[in-house]
């Protein structure tokens, strides 16, 4: 991952990035009910961050599998690999890698999967490449990508107060997000990279918190704006916690935060 069109520094944040796992959990499980991993499997994680969805494979294949999980930013690899290590897991490790530039040969992979990492590469479509160029004949994959910005309502709601106190250049990266989720936008890079017999699907899931204060506390604690909060004079940060309390207001019933958030799952295989 990078740091470029405004997003977090990866390296930075690996710590503190697992306080957003349990909510994006249902994505993962989507991805793997798609993917349909099998013993025996070599299987490659994309953009595998602290290493989700590739340990849970990993754990449900008890070592009966390859996995290999990569990502750009080395904080976020070195915190997958010791996560691998302390559960002594066996059939998985986790390298250092940019999507763009896989240093696997050519049809090595059965299963290849990525979780709200493509629209973030420095380059989707040569990311979208190298997946079909390493995927075996006959093999599947399986990725999410967030879908358009409106749909994405947390993301929304902290550009919206984020962009009108800080430059351009600091803006939440509500467009690079949401990149890929306009209508035949992904179906389009698909097809360019090489892939056929493909299909995109739009699906919902929510974030769900027991209180506004619990989602904010959450935000703050992963510092995926940290650079946005920086940026700010102190007196600004609550009067930006109370406008996203606003937002969020009306998402709440029976006492429950829950925020629908949509995305597209893509399948297929070579």
């Amino acid at each position: 991952m990078s740091t470029k069109n405004n997003q977090p520094d990866w390296d930075k944040i690996a710590e503190k990035f697992d306080v957003w796992l349990p909510h994006i959990a249902p994505v993962g499980e989507v991805l793997l009910a798609t993917l349909g991993a099998q013993p025996g499997d070599r299987i490659l994680d994309l953009a595998s961050g602290t290493g989700e969805p590739a340990l849970t494979l990993a754990r449900r294949l008890k070592g009966h599998a390859s996995i290999t999980g990569i990502d750009s930013a080395d904080g976020m690899v070195q915190v997958a690999q010791a996560k691998a290590v302390k559960e002594r897991l066996s059939g998985i490790s986790f390298r250092c890698m940019p999507a763009e530039q896989l240093t696997f040969n050519d049809n090595s992979f059965d299963r290849i999967l990525c979780r709200f990492g493509v629209m973030l590469f420095t380059d989707p479509l040569q990311g979208l490449k190298e997946m079909q160029r390493v995927l075996k004949p006959g093999g599947r994959f399986a990725l999410a990508v967030w879908s358009t910005p409106e749909t994405i309502p947390t993301l929304r709601w902290s550009y919206d107060v984020f962009s009108k106190r800080l430059p351009e250049e600091l803006h939440p990266p509500l467009a690079k997000a949401t990149s890929l989720g306009a209508p035949g936008m992904l179906e389009d890079l698909l097809s360019e990279a090489g892939f056929s017999g493909f299909s995109v699907e739009s699906k919902t899931f929510d974030y769900q918190f027991r209180s506004f204060e619990e989602l904010w506390d959450t935000v703050e604690a992963s510092d995926v704006l940290k650079q946005q909060y920086d940026a700010l004079p102190q007196n600004e940060r609550g009067k930006i916690r109370d406008e996203v309390g606003r937002f969020a207001r009306d998402f709440i019933h029976d006492g429950q935060l829950r925020i629908p958030h949509e995305y597209l799952v893509a399948a297929g295989g070579k």
